[in-house]
């Protein structure tokens, strides 16, 4: 069992955030902390000049609001949005944080990442502990 969990949650329609709600929550101990995480990928300066003004600002409220919406049904929740490139910014989250077990929903593959999503392989290669991947 672990103490310190972090699940990356992705909007995708193709990813089973709720699922790896479900895995994290029968794998944490008693008083086990639970972190939902979105990463916010950087937009190309050649596409956000096409994007209304507001379209950060009300995307990241919107996520901040789904996440601490889905925070508040886990015991010891807590949602955190951050910035970054997804692979590496979970893996550099989960070693600073001591996170001791990473669950994380993979997306159905395509042929260039065939046995899992390439955030959920990156993850699987880099962090500091253990992973569970849901298909």
């Amino acid at each position: 069992m672990y103490k310190n969990i972090l699940v990356p949650i992705s909007f995708d329609e193709d990813c089973n955030a709720d699922g790896a709600i479900a895995v994290a929550k029968a794998l944490a101990e008693d008083d086990a902390k639970i972190t939902l995480i979105h990463v916010m990928e950087h937009i190309p300066a050649y596409a956000i000049t096409y994007m209304p003004g507001e379209y950060l600002t009300e995307s990241r409220k919107a996520i901040v609001q789904d996440l601490d919406r889905r925070a508040a049904a886990v015991p010891n929740g807590e949602g955190v949005v951050i910035e970054g490139h997804s692979g590496r910014s979970i893996v550099d989250y989960a070693e600073k944080n001591k996170v001791d077990c990473v669950v994380i929903a993979s997306h159905r593959p395509g042929m260039q990442d065939y046995f899992l999503g390439s955030t959920a392989a990156q993850v699987v290669r880099h962090a500091p502990c253990a992973v569970h991947v849901l298909r």
